[in-house]
């Protein structure tokens, strides 16, 4: 099977991106790794698929793959790549859309400068929608809110992390780090990510205060490994820093890929992600047959 894709990156967050609007391909799993493969494939964190509107008031369907081929809840970075997509390609003349996402409908918006927001809903800190188990562990207080302190291991001796514990539509693990370039990424982030107490794996974020309006972000994904960027995550980062006091409304998220601008008003109100999208190229692909 020949598809035709597009190769687009959003702070360096690389994605492959489908345009299924006219008839799905029906992709399986294996299928999907072989496009985000780097070496036999075109190469992405995620594969983005644009599908037509599922419902009234929604324009547009927006369904999103790892590199490991599971899909996903939510991709910001991506979100921001689908609305310059569906506008380059003349899928939409409206500069806003309402796009459904498997944990719910977000709105992203070209701005005159080309940066693209995504309104990327309100944050989730209930546990049990995360989802994260707490049972048996005991809150640890802190500024507004709290954190939870999780062994990454059941022997003696093993690393205990403390970690703010959130939803931005998927799960994310925020842990603060004196340097990011130091942090143990590599080491704990796949670790925190199939840690028993996250049922659905979670996504492991090292975050460093530079200032109240400043930070730096690495974010190790679930299903993709550690990324050049992560949307989610520096939402996620954000909210958490505001929650415990670290960090103003309004913050500069500084990634290996370039700085995205979040903004969040308080519990209740949504999350906005601001950061550039770019094609950087187009072709087709011959596709194997894979189960």
């Amino acid at each position: 099977m020949r598809i035709r894709f597009t190769k687009m990156q959003g702070a360096g967050n690389d994605f492959v991106v489908l345009d299924e609007t006219r008839g799905t391909l029906g992709l399986s799993a294996a299928q999907y790794r072989f496009l985000a493969d780097r070496h036999f494939g075109v190469g992405a964190d995620q594969i983005l698929t644009v599908r037509p509107s599922p419902g009234e008031g929604i324009d547009f369907q927006y369904v999103i793959h790892n590199s490991d081929g599971g899909e996903v809840e939510q991709c910001g970075n991506g979100a921001r790549c689908f609305m310059r997509f569906v506008s380059e390609h003349q899928l939409t003349g409206k500069k806003q859309v309402r796009v459904q996402t498997l944990s719910g409908v977000i709105e992203p918006r070209v701005g005159d400068d080309g940066r693209v927001t995504v309104d990327m809903g309100a944050p989730i800190f209930e546990p049990a929608r995360v989802p994260f188990d707490p049972a048996g562990l005991d809150p640890q207080p802190e500024g507004g809110w709290h954190k939870w302190h999780l062994a990454l291991g059941t022997r003696a001796g093993s690393a205990i992390v403390s970690v703010a514990v959130l939803s931005m539509g998927n799960p994310h693990a925020v842990q603060v780090v004196d340097n990011v370039d130091t942090a143990p990424v590599a080491e704990q982030g796949p670790q925190i990510e199939h840690h028993p107490r996250f049922p659905q794996r979670v996504n492991a974020g090292f975050m460093q205060v530079v200032d109240r309006s400043n930070i730096r972000l690495r974010v190790f994904e679930r299903g993709a490994g550690e990324t050049l960027a992560c949307g989610t995550g520096a939402c996620a980062a954000v909210v958490a820093g505001i929650r415990l006091g670290l960090l103003e409304r309004r913050v500069d998220v500084q990634t290996h890929g370039g700085v995205l601008t979040i903004e969040w008003q308080g519990e209740g109100q949504p999350v906005l992600m601001t950061g550039p999208a770019v094609t950087v190229f187009e072709g087709d692909i011959e596709v194997p047959e894979l189960p």
